[in-house]
């Protein structure tokens, strides 16, 4: 009996292995994903300067735009360097404690990438369907009635479900085949039955992502209405909304292809898989700064990329709707 409790405590060191079918293309995949990484680092913080340097800009879409900045920023820093290094040195060790440090962060941060979708989503609609009152309805104090409870729903989920990934036995294997510690691909190495944690995840990703975005949807369901019921034409409201419903319907196909492939066993290739799930993580990290930053006029105009000659901008102070377009 002792021998077979401590065989069952034995793993708390593991090994990521993903995409080691490559074999000598490997290292290659260093390539592009540095470049991503590099893009990503560069973009959000550049748009994250623009924002807070300018004062014109310092209206509540702005500071969500620049709040998901901050976390596209922030979020690959916690898997990339990692991944990269298991790619040209081969360092692919990482033990459970880190590990699932690693899981909470990179999903904790990544429930934000549909959650602040949302809240934009929620800023348009003031601003659109109550215009007189849109003042009011953004002030900190009553914002902060739509921030605290979905943060919290977020955190609390996500505890959820690396606790319970934490408290499984690992005595079959500690070859985790994915290149960072993927929820799912660490939980099926465990001991017993996993039911429960694949059923906890798969809801996770119903009360998250998919809950925002039926919100999302229903928000600008409204905006829509309100539009066409006004008879004004607001193209650019009209193609603000669809920008941001086409951002999260990308990337609720993403997760859900990601998460339901751990779950259906349909004979994709594990590098697939894997990809996709590096794909719903970096995706939005290197891609939202172009579509809420490059396409948007306003920050636009005071980038590095117009402001080569340092000539300065003045733009109303009162900017509650950017202008997503070209």
């Amino acid at each position: 009996m002792e021998a077979v409790k401590e065989n069952i405590s034995s793993h708390k060191y593991f090994f990521l292995v993903g995409f080691s079918e490559l074999g000598e293309l490997r290292p290659f995949l260093f390539i592009p994903f540095s470049f991503m990484f590099v893009v990503s680092l560069f973009a959000n913080s550049l748009l994250v300067y623009v924002i807070v340097s300018q004062r014109s800009l310092h209206s509540p879409m702005y500071i969500l735009i620049a709040s998901m900045a901050c976390i596209d920023l922030i979020l690959p820093i916690f898997f990339l360097p990692h991944m990269l290094l298991s790619f040209l040195f081969d360092w692919r060790g990482i033990s459970l404690i880190g590990c699932l440090v690693q899981m909470y962060f990179i999903h904790f941060f990544g429930t934000f990438q549909s959650t602040l979708l949302l809240w934009m989503a929620l800023d348009r609609y003031f601003a659109i369907c109550t215009p007189l009152y849109y003042q009011e309805q953004v002030t900190l104090a009553k914002f902060l009635k739509f921030v605290i409870p979905s943060s919290i729903r977020n955190m609390f989920v996500v505890l959820v479900v690396v606790s319970l990934a934490g408290k499984l036995p690992f005595c079959l294997r500690n070859v985790i085949n994915h290149c960072f510690c993927e929820h799912m691909a660490l939980v099926e190495l465990a001991c017993g039955s996993t039911i429960i944690n694949s059923l906890v995840g798969l809801i996770s990703v119903f009360l998250v992502p998919v809950t925002d975005f039926f919100l999302v949807t229903a928000s600008y369901t409204v905006i829509f209405s309100s539009v066409l019921t006004s008879g004004k034409s607001n193209a650019k409201a009209f193609q603000t909304c669809v920008t941001h419903i086409v951002v999260i319907i990308v990337n609720l196909t993403i997760v859900l292809t990601a998460f339901l492939s751990y779950r259906i066993r349909n004979g994709i290739p594990s590098a697939v898989r894997i990809f996709f799930s590096i794909l719903y993580v970096l995706f939005p990290c290197c891609f939202n700064p172009i579509i809420y930053g490059i396409r948007t006029t306003e920050i636009r105009q005071y980038s590095l990329f117009t402001d080569m000659d340092n000539k300065t901008f003045q733009l109303p102070q009162s900017a509650p709707a950017p202008k997503i377009g070209v």
